[in-house]
């Protein structure tokens, strides 16, 4: 295979995001549910407008350039989902503090179905299963909550390593893990700007996941992959 092109090699391990690619946030995470995390800190929010809410928060995560871990990003990013649904007062940060360490807890979050199935097919063909993760959920949790004990090999998330995606340290780490090289290896997450811009920079090749059928699938670039579902990667083994 060595003699192969970049682009026609054989991939022999394949990295996944997590939050949102592989899981995704049940209701304490919803509308109703900052309403309640709110009412617990005196705080009055109108769960109709978390959607809205999210997407104005958004620009404090993609607005992030030294890329260097720091809780307080998102607790920013809580909070202002917070005041766009209405909330305010001194104690919205109280709020968005408390949140933020929840969205660590495993218990909120669901696995989407088609994930289990597509991480054994990586196994079986003898592809490495990596995690690359923003969050500072424990992947060691992560792993056993979800049973995938014995189809991951190595996971890092940014809370430990010290840098987000896409900074290009978190993809070399995961890539010296897993001992592949970044030609050999594919990146699977939700985010073009963090995930699969990091990725490429590294060298890797990436696939984005986009699995809203609201939206028509695009990636802003003919050179990525889009797919709705993680059963449509092996078109890219």
């Amino acid at each position: 295979m060595s003699g192969l092109p970049v682009e026609a090699r054989a991939v022999r391990a394949v990295f996944f995001d997590v939050d949102f690619t592989l899981i995704y946030p049940g209701p304490t995470f919803q509308g109703e549910g900052y309403a309640r995390f709110c009412a617990q800190h005196g705080i009055e929010v109108d769960p109709g407008r978390f959607a809205e809410a999210v997407r104005a928060a958004s620009s404090i995560l993609n607005d992030e350039q030294e890329h260097v871990y720091d809780a307080e990003i998102f607790v920013r990013y809580t909070g202002r989902i917070i005041e766009e649904m209405g909330g305010a007062g001194p104690r919205v940060g109280d709020c968005a503090r408390v949140m933020y360490d929840e969205w660590a807890a495993c218990q909120h979050f669901f696995l989407y179905d088609d994930v289990t199935p597509m991480l054994r097919e990586l196994v079986a063909r003898d592809v490495k299963v990596g995690l690359i993760s923003n969050s500072h959920r424990s992947l060691a949790s992560f792993e056993q909550h979800f049973d995938l004990r014995g189809l991951i090999a190595g996971a890092v998330s940014s809370h430990e390593h010290g840098y987000l995606k896409p900074h290009r340290s978190i993809f070399d780490a995961a890539l010296t893990l897993l001992d592949v090289r970044a030609e050999e290896s594919l990146m699977v997450g939700d985010s073009l700007a963090h995930d699969i811009e990091g990725a490429r920079r590294a060298g890797m090749r990436g696939v984005l996941v986009q699995r809203s059928t609201e939206t028509p699938l695009r990636a802003d670039t003919a050179e990525v992959p889009v797919i709705r579902d993680l059963s449509e990667l092996t078109a890219y083994l």
